[in-house]
């Protein structure tokens, strides 16, 4: 984000910092021609800020966090599951479920990150050697949440992590029309996983690595 701001010419000014991950509200800004980045990167600090705290004091019950910042670790990831807004909660709720049963979140956005640092796209399929590397992200080999966010979550999956569906998922895996399957048992978990590699076939796909670990 800081990195598309420098290069939009029609602000003024420098960003002196990288503010941290997920600190930066993603939404619509009607900025003047001239505006200071810093201005901007101020302001949307702020609102996330702000989003935070309001969701934060509106959440629901029994919630597997020690802290406000963890809920945004968890909406940094919800928010780069999945693109569908109706699944945002369900996501949020696997991870949640698995958090209480003590299980690890396996989520391959994490392991992503730890390879990125957030910086441009991976563009390939996970290897099965990425998915064992240990870095601080990789929920594969950790335990619990990374120790930051993995984006800048939007309100919507903000929302979602501190109020989730109430469900007895634990596991889901791409369905092939842009969402996913959702089980509460690795036998059914096995068979969407065999589903979609059989889409993928389908498709002339090759495989490419890791697959929805959740």
């Amino acid at each position: 984000m800081v990195d598309a701001l420098r290069k939009a010419d029609f602000l003024d000014g420098e960003i002196a910092d990288v503010p941290p991950e997920g600190s930066l509200a993603p939404r619509a800004y009607e900025i003047d021609r001239g505006a200071k980045r810093g201005d901007l990167i101020a302001q949307m600090q702020a609102d996330q800020a702000r989003i935070l705290a309001d969701l934060w004091a509106a959440r629901a019950e029994g919630l597997p966090y020690a802290s406000a910042e963890e809920a945004l670790v968890m909406a940094s990831i919800v928010e780069k599951e999945t693109g569908v807004p109706t699944e945002r909660r369900l996501v949020a709720s696997v991870f949640i479920n698995r958090m209480r049963q003590g299980m690890r979140l396996q989520t391959d956005p994490t392991v992503i990150y730890g390879i990125t640092r957030g910086e441009g796209v991976l563009g390939r399929g996970l290897r099965q050697s990425e998915l064992r590397r240990r870095t601080p992200w990789n929920t594969y080999v950790i335990d619990g949440l990374p120790p930051t966010p993995i984006a800048n979550p939007g309100r919507a999956s903000i929302e979602a992590a501190l109020n989730p569906e109430a469900s007895n998922y634990l596991y889901f895996v791409a369905d092939g029309s842009g969402g996913h399957a959702f089980a509460a048992t690795l036998a059914e978990h096995n068979e969407n996983v065999s589903r979609w590699r059989a889409i993928e076939a389908a498709r002339g796909e090759a495989d490419q690595g890791g697959v929805q670990g959740n």
